[in-house]
């Protein structure tokens, strides 16, 4: 349970740090996880610069203070800066499935993702290396047979290359809470189902063994419950009498790609705002 005592001992010492920056708070919102283990704050402030006071300074001043704050309770503090103009710095996940990954680099090379730098691409196989060296994109291999060391290593690589959010393009491995939590509303996932029906694996074959007339995709926001997080955008398509399963994943694959791709640009022009757990466009 989360202590709000804490909370309003950490927001003191946090604005304390804050006052002699002229930082003025503009948000405060404390969320926990599970059974208490962590406490996420996400705090929004203006900046009023003095004359001497740089935008490097900034978040240098920031980070000390807080790490000092740290030390002092015994804890852990992470810090994360992001700017509404600047350009976000994009983690791609991807197991071996190529076609939303290809979506994807073409869109940069387009240009299309303006406001996004595809800085890394992580994969717990080496199928798509090629695909992704080719583009320019940095390529990190980490094998998932231990996921809490996998995980430990993916983390490091999101922090070295500091990556703004991730995008789970067919990567087939489930986060664990203590991966999400880091990154709440900052991962996008694809699923090949119109949710909240057929989540899980083999969604396609969920979805046609049922007889259904009407598949569809889904991009979310990824959270602690499996394929049960707040839905950026969906797509679908009518099943014909005579469509096979391997014609349905086909076209499936297709929506696939343009639906992540969508949920990105939303992401990137800033219309997403999560309420109640809905996604709802601004």
């Amino acid at each position: 349970m989360l202590s709000m005592y804490l909370v309003f001992c950490l927001l003191a010492n946090w604005l304390s740090i804050l006052a002699p920056m002229r930082l003025t708070p503009g948000s405060f919102k404390p969320t926990s996880t599970p059974r208490g283990l962590a406490i996420l704050l996400q705090l929004g402030f203006f900046f009023l610069f003095p004359p001497a006071l740089s935008l490097t300074l900034v978040p240098l001043g920031v980070e000390a203070g807080l790490e000092d704050l740290a030390r002092s309770l015994d804890m852990e503090i992470k810090v994360r800066f992001t700017e509404p103009r600047k350009r976000q710095r994009m983690a791609v996940m991807v197991t071996k499935e190529s076609h939303c990954l290809q979506k994807i680099v073409e869109a940069v090379k387009a240009r299309t993702l303006a406001k996004a730098d595809a800085a890394l691409v992580i994969s717990n196989r080496r199928d798509l290396e090629p695909l992704v060296k080719r583009a320019g994109i940095s390529f990190s291999f980490v094998p998932w047979d231990d996921r809490a060391r996998a995980e430990e290593n993916a983390l490091r690589l999101l922090e070295e290359y500091e990556i703004d959010f991730v995008v789970l393009a067919r990567f087939m491995k489930i986060l664990s809470p203590n991966f999400v939590w880091r990154y709440k509303n900052k991962i996008i996932n694809i699923h090949p189902s119109l949710l909240p029906s057929f989540p899980g694996p083999q969604a396609y074959r969920q979805a046609y063994e049922r007889g259904v007339k009407i598949i569809g995709v889904s991009a979310h926001f990824v959270t602690m419950h499996l394929d049960e997080g707040p839905i950026i955008a969906q797509d679908c398509f009518r099943v014909r009498p005579e469509m096979t399963l391997k014609e349905i994943v086909a076209a499936g694959q297709k929506l696939e790609a343009a639906t992540l791709l969508r949920a990105i640009k939303l992401y990137l022009e800033k219309r997403l705002d999560v309420y109640w757990g809905i996604v709802k466009e601004v």
